[in-house]
């Protein structure tokens, strides 16, 4: 349900993408992508077009049902996403890196931490897969899944706030205290009320008599 409901994001972000990496042009798209700035314009096509097939496989990976009847897709998929959370976090870094964010330095701060924060825990799931130490791997998954739908949770609470109130604390340039407060929300809240959940699902396991 998940993955359908990110479709038109995936869409969005993928064919914006294609159309900056093959010929930026006024209007919508000239507020990312630059003239002259090539690398950076590679390095955006590449985080947002990864990063729509990337919000796309990861709620389908992480269903039960592919994990229990498709173990081996699973796993080879698992693969998968990981170089595309890779390749969409370091174009992420790379392109704030060179050209910032229209935000500013506030909004640069957290994109960036967000960036590195896919790539490790990216890292980390596959790490503890190979390790086979099933229960922290499946711990860094549910991390990355919040992460890989990121973009997604942040287009949809401005899609609601602009709906309850107007877009109130928002501007253009996203510098209102509502954006500010934006580029914190989408990502860590959800990841401070997994690890609630991760971690009261431990303490409840080791509770429970063998």
């Amino acid at each position: 349900m998940l993955a359908l409901s990110t479709g038109w994001f995936v869409v969005y972000s993928g064919h914006l993408g294609l159309r900056g990496l093959i010929s930026p042009a006024p209007g919508e798209i000239a507020r990312v992508f630059q003239k002259d700035g090539i690398l950076a314009n590679a390095s955006i096509s590449v985080h947002m077009i990864l990063g729509a097939v990337l919000t796309f496989g990861a709620p389908l990976q992480a269903l039960p049902i592919v994990r229990r009847r498709w173990p081996g897709l699973h796993r080879r998929f698992g693969y998968v996403l990981f170089v595309l959370a890779i390749a969409t976090g370091l174009g992420g870094l790379v392109y704030i890196m060179l050209n910032g964010t229209i935000g500013g330095w506030w909004m640069s701060m957290w994109f960036a931490i967000y960036g590195a924060a896919m790539i490790w825990t990216a890292a980390n799931t596959v790490y503890y897969a190979m390790a086979k130490d099933l229960r922290r791997h499946l711990a860094w998954a549910v991390r990355l899944v919040i992460l890989a739908v990121g973009s997604w949770i942040y287009r949809m609470h401005y899609a609601i706030w602009y709906a309850a109130t107007g877009g109130i604390a928002s501007n253009k340039d996203f510098t209102g205290l509502f954006d500010q407060i934006q580029v914190v929300a989408f990502f860590v809240p959800y990841l401070l009320i997994a690890e609630f959940v991760l971690r009261l699902r431990d303490a409840q396991r080791r509770l429970t008599p063998a």
